[in-house]
């Protein structure tokens, strides 16, 4: 039966706003009783009771029973969240660097109190991928997962490749139309994607992994020559993050920008959209699309939680309680194309294997395998203003030998 849901809001911006619009258009069984703002001076079309600048008026309200949190501060976000649920109210977030974070004690917390935390809205907008691996998944041989999950970075890789545009001018252009932040290295950069890989992470896998552990290397520093060599070898650079099983126990992680060949799904995913591909053992290989970000695309799936608490649902976490022992490893070997200036840099990162090189006086490169474990030791040097590396879609060495041996030792045990 369909519970009557009384919401506090935190946070009016795009995404609430959005969420609004989406409410207001329909008959749903549910209220928003308050909505918490920073600046109570910003002229608002909505009646001035509704807002409040003091959040324990939500917190402590026993007739709110659903707090929905859409605030860009992650450490206020934690506090909210977390006070929420240890007040037996359930709730919906979009807020990935907390989560991803704090997800595992927000797993005990919900255990601990009955309370569900739902966050579709905080993984890839629109797209339905946690609810997907949590439900269609749970029972899969689950191998791969990655896509393109910031869509500022997107769109900005998008103007480059399909209008030759700069990457200076097409960052300004995304900033022009609010894609990108005054500061944007947490798109451009790849912490944000990575923040959504640790989450999708642990629904895929139930692993959950601190997005501390996780390699995130970015497109700032991509140049013409980058370009260049990657149009000459008909491939588009994409920053595409990536889980993916090595073997039965072991589950590697990292965002970096990719190299995408024309039969890649990822190669027609343009401008502010995202891309979600699965591979599975049953499933295999499965594609979802959608827009990553704006007020109405998060907006819908943050409704789409708050529509689920209406019938108490929560995520089960299935895989990890299922205690299957996966744990997080560096110990693969990846194929790289990597620009450098200083040749130390090829000595420090011991390639195992170097296929490819050229030299110029103003452009070098390799290609070449290398150890994930010796890019994360020496990231630094890897974001040096003169060092753009990605990898090239053999994320692993030997890797169809890698994934088939995989799926036959599961099936096997089957």
């Amino acid at each position: 039966m369909s519970k009557n849901l009384k919401i506090g809001l935190f946070g009016f911006g795009v995404v609430g706003q959005g969420l609004l619009d989406i409410i207001q258009s329909q008959n749903l069984n549910l209220e928003i009783i308050k909505i918490a703002i920073k600046d109570p001076r910003k002229k608002r079309t909505l009646n001035k009771d509704l807002f409040t600048t003091d959040r324990n008026e939500i917190l402590n309200n026993p007739e709110i029973n659903t707090v929905v949190e859409l605030i860009n501060d992650a450490d206020a976000a934690y506090e909210i969240v977390t006070t929420a649920l240890k007040n037996g109210k359930n709730v919906v977030s979009a807020n990935k660097k907390m989560i991803a974070t704090h997800l595992k004690e927000l797993v005990d917390l919900q255990q601990e109190y009955g309370t569900s935390l739902l966050y579709e809205g905080a993984v890839c907008g629109s797209i339905p991928i946690i609810r997907n691996l949590e439900e269609y998944y749970d029972n899969e041989l689950f191998h791969a997962l990655s896509g393109i999950f910031n869509g500022s970075s997107n769109y900005i890789l998008s103007k480059i490749f399909n209008e030759n545009q700069s990457y200076n001018a097409a960052l300004k252009e995304a900033q022009d139309l609010g894609f990108a932040e005054t500061d944007p290295i947490l798109d451009v950069g790849g912490y944000d994607p990575k923040y959504k890989l640790s989450i999708a992470t642990a629904h895929a896998y139930g692993l959950f992994v601190n997005p501390d552990a996780i390699l995130n290397i970015g497109i700032q520093n991509l140049s013409a020559n980058d370009v260049k060599y990657a149009r000459e070898k008909n491939f588009k650079i994409k920053l595409v993050p990536m889980a993916r099983k090595v073997n039965t126990k072991d589950i590697v992680t990292y965002v970096l920008p990719k190299l995408v060949a024309k039969d890649d799904f990822l190669y027609n995913v343009e401008n502010e959209y995202n891309a979600v591909t699965v591979q599975a053992a049953f499933a295999d290989k499965q594609f979802f699309f959608g827009k990553g970000a704006g007020g109405h695309p998060t907006g819908a799936a943050v409704l789409s939680d708050i529509a689920a608490l209406r019938y108490d649902y929560r995520y089960e976490y299935k895989k990890y309680h299922s205690g299957n022992g996966v744990k997080h490893t560096e110990d693969i070997l990846l194929e790289v194309y990597l620009r450098y200036a200083d040749e130390d840099l090829i000595t420090l990162l011991a390639f195992d294997e170097i296929s490819e090189r050229y030299a110029a006086s103003n452009f070098k490169y390799v290609i070449g395998t290398v150890k994930l474990a010796h890019l994360i030791k020496n990231r630094d040097l890897l974001l040096e203003a003169n060092v753009f590396i990605a990898y090239t879609g053999r994320q692993i060495y030997k890797q169809e030998q890698v994934v088939e041996n995989v799926f036959a030792e599961e099936l096997a045990a089957i």
